[in-house]
């Protein structure tokens, strides 16, 4: 499971017509410059442009039948009560349900009828074409994202392409919301979810020092990351009350940096983490008790005073769902 996880966040650390297309007009390859746009938006007015990564792409009107054929994004189009029919489904693992549905929303899927698009994100446009959308969200970053086939998908349908690594979930909300005409209710899932967060730190006492945040994939494995300030799980625990800090420069392997992790060998993870505690990501208690027997960081002031802490099976993703599940580890961990 850690080599899967690993790829996911190391990709970036895990789409169609019918034959009737809602209008579709997808401009310009490159990424877009500025951030979400709806023309129209505010008020609810269609068709409406809507400015994304590799373009514009027109909607006529507000989509009945969306296709996701990325997971990570799945989860905030479900948050919002968008129509969703289908989503691309990743390798079923012990974060999963069966068919590779994410186990933080899998449930809310199934009582909402949504299919599995493809399994173990292996493209495949023949369903996205039987599942007949009239929007397809698509991911320009991460292992589940399909962005190559961009040209493939935006003559045939509308389409959206987003990037989960440069924004949190309620940027990604946001921007869905004015894709799929449910711009109150991602305003109001936001709204109700930093409530949750400001009445969890009522509920804790953030313990004294910085913390790191840390996705181990285990003794001698590569592709260890440590969480940035900039990063979604750091806002989060800041709003929590904690102060994140990040790693020392010069440790990341990656030439092209992202702004949520720092990638780093496991040989330079013991020089990575600054924090007098240390929060593990997609942890369990026994990647927990793994990481506090591995000899490489036995030195740490965390690991000697055994303040090492899970953020759950989930939190390698953030999404609305995941999110809930982070701030309730958080409090089991210091309530």
């Amino acid at each position: 499971m850690r080599t899967r996880i690993s790829r996911i966040l190391t990709a970036g650390i895990v789409a169609l017509a019918s034959m009737f297309p809602v209008s579709c007009s997808s401009r310009g390859d490159g990424a877009s410059s500025g951030g979400p746009e709806a023309s129209g938006a505010s008020a609810g007015r269609w068709p409406r442009e809507i400015k994304h990564e590799k373009g514009t792409t027109e909607l006529k009107s507000r989509p009945k039948r969306i296709v996701s054929t990325s997971p990570s994004v799945t989860g905030s189009l479900l948050a919002i009560d968008a129509p969703l029919v289908a989503t691309a489904a990743t390798t079923p693992s012990p974060i999963t349900d069966s068919k590779g549905f994410f186990s933080q929303w899998a449930k809310v899927a199934d009582r909402r009828g949504v299919k599995s698009l493809y399994g173990n994100l292996q493209f495949n446009m023949e369903a996205i074409v039987a599942a007949e959308p009239d929007l397809v969200v698509v991911s320009s970053s991460g292992a589940d994202s399909v962005a190559d086939h961009y040209a493939e998908i935006s003559a045939r349908f509308p389409i959206v392409v987003v990037d989960y690594s440069k924004q949190d979930w309620r940027k990604l909300s946001v921007q869905l919301g004015e894709a799929t005409g449910l711009e109150s209710k991602a305003k109001k899932v936001t709204a109700d979810f930093d409530q949750y967060v400001r009445d969890a730190k009522a509920k804790i006492k953030p313990p004294d020092g910085d913390v790191s945040i840390v996705s181990f994939n285990g003794a001698g494995g590569q592709n260890q990351a440590v969480g940035k300030r900039e990063g979604p799980h750091a806002k989060l625990l800041e709003a929590m009350g904690f102060t994140v800090v990040d790693a020392p420069p010069g440790l990341e392997t990656r030439r092209q940096k992202r702004s949520d992790f720092a990638f780093v060998t496991y040989e330079n993870l013991a020089k990575a983490i600054k924090g007098k505690s240390i929060f593990l990501i997609s942890a369990s208690d026994k990647t927990v008790a793994g990481f506090l027997a591995d000899p490489l960081l036995a030195n740490l002031p965390a690991v000697q005073s055994k303040r090492v802490h899970s953020l759950g099976p989930t939190s390698f993703r953030i999404d609305y769902y995941s999110g809930r599940q982070i701030v309730d580890a958080v409090v089991k961990s210091f309530n």
